[in-house]
């Protein structure tokens, strides 16, 4: 039996020390002296955006395409990720809320845990078929692929990825401020002497590609590689010192850093042949930095997953209003551990697809509500008498699911002959804007004219 002392100890790993607030306000208005600066909020952003496979789909384009007109798309593609993400975590540093808290605004308090399903339950699905991602190679760099022993790095590898996540914002911010810079010195690295496998620069250009790709289906490709991720951004912009600093990490973040991971990935992929064509690990190898690919691919992985375990950890809060996150980043990354046991790894294509199709509409439903409806005016959540059902952002949401689904992999007019669109990039910005418009209309057609009743704030609120 347990002595006093012993369940003290247990509860505080649990729940932390239920003396003091959490340190990550999981169901609160992030506090002005907690505010970070542009730095803090890049750094964090930055480890949550490089992951491989948007290595994977750098290459699959540059070999498609050519190195030149892929970086025509790679820049209009992220321009659109990279604004859409910024106007997020923009909203989040005006409001200080996490993603599933901005969705209360949106949806209703009862509308709001739907968010809370999808936005948690899809991170616990991420975490579970991205653990494989790095245990395996981990395996077959030293040398021992016996199932045995790739199933006890699934759970080595759990566990560390969760680790940062349990300490919150802080854990994922000392973690990204040393993987960051490495990540980007090796890509340099990398990018550099596969230039110069290449012939020089002329090489890369000289590619023509393999055909079969025009430019509109390259530009969702691009924007679909983080724009379910990026929709979970301002769990960590909410710590964001200024609107402005929000809005600027995360164009850094999501512009620049997952613009240049797309790029090394199409360097990788046009020079070395490699499966997958551009992976982190196989490309270093193949350029006799073996030890150097894996401490990459390590970081690479773990600071999105941990953002991952973080972003559930703050959904079952805001689901069960109960103001420690901890638990949950517990209980979610143990099922995530057990769905990596179970071999989850097979679905990592398939669950990008649906991340793809239910989570941008989302986003967009918010962004429409607070540039357009709420127009960055945000009173705190203590002056607000929420409805249950918001039913303009129910209605908005689902037709942007229906218009996702429906445009997932349809024919439209590329350049030259007419391109299959993938799903998760084609889908994810159809729904997308789908959701922004349907929204944005439905209020001034039934809220502002008094037809449904949304929320009760008091007038005299205490603005941010």
């Amino acid at each position: 039996m347990a002595t006093e002392d012993e369940s003290s100890s247990w509860r505080t790993f649990v729940f932390g020390d239920e003396d003091l607030p959490d340190p990550d306000y999981p169901i609160d208005h992030v506090p002005r002296d907690e505010r970070k600066g542009l730095v803090s909020i890049s750094a964090v952003l930055l480890g949550f955006v490089f992951f491989a496979g948007t290595l994977w789909s750098g290459a699959e384009v540059g070999a498609a395409m050519g190195f030149g007109p892929m970086l025509s798309a790679t820049a209009v593609g992220y321009a659109i990720l990279g604004v859409y993400v910024a106007a997020l975590c923009g909203i989040a540093a005006k409001a200080g809320l996490t993603t599933v808290l901005l969705a209360r605004y949106s949806f209703g308090r009862w509308g709001a845990k739907f968010a809370d399903l999808l936005l948690g339950g899809t991170q616990v699905g991420w975490f579970g078929v991205t653990i494989p991602m790095v245990a395996i190679p981990t395996a077959t760099f030293f040398g021992l692929e016996s199932r045995t022993f790739v199933l006890a790095l699934i759970v080595i590898w759990g566990v560390l990825h969760l680790a940062t996540a349990y300490f919150g914002y802080e854990g994922m911010e000392k973690l990204s401020l040393v993987a960051v810079p490495i990540l980007v010195v090796v890509g340099l690295l990398s990018v550099f002497i596969a230039v110069q496998d290449a012939g020089g620069v002329s090489g890369l250009f000289s590619s023509t590609g393999g055909g079969g790709m025009g430019f509109a289906a390259a530009v969702t490709i691009v924007v679909g590689t983080f724009i379910s991720g990026g929709t979970q951004a301002p769990n960590w912009a909410r710590f964001a010192s200024s609107t402005r600093v929000g809005f600027w990490a995360g164009l850094i973040a999501f512009l620049l850093g997952n613009g240049f991971l797309f790029l090394s990935g199409a360097v990788g992929g046009a020079v070395y042949d490699v499966t997958p064509a551009g992976d982190l690990y196989e490309v270093l190898a193949a350029q006799g930095l073996a030890a150097v690919g894996l401490i990459a691919l390590v970081l690479n992985i773990w600071t999105t997953n941990d953002n991952a375990a973080y972003a559930f950890g703050v959904a079952g809060s805001e689901a069960f209003e109960f103001d420690r996150k901890r638990p949950f980043v517990l209980a979610g990354g143990t099922v995530g551990i057990l769905l990596a046991l179970a071999g989850a790894e097979s679905l990592l294509i398939p669950w990008l697809s649906t991340l793809g199709q239910y989570v941008p509409p989302l986003g967009g439903v918010i962004i429409a509500d607070f540039l357009l409806c709420w127009r960055l005016d945000v009173p705190r959540m203590e002056d607000v008498d929420f409805a249950d059902v918001r039913w303009i952002a129910v209605l908005a949401y689902g037709v942007g699911v229906v218009v996702a689904i429906l445009t997932a992999g349809q024919v439209v007019p590329g350049v030259g002959a007419p391109q299959v669109l993938p799903g998760p990039g084609g889908a994810a910005l159809n729904g997308l804007v789908a959701a922004f418009v349907v929204h944005t209309v439905a209020y001034y057609l039934f809220e502002e004219t008094g037809l449904l009743a949304g929320h009760d704030v008091d007038a005299a609120a205490e603005r941010l």
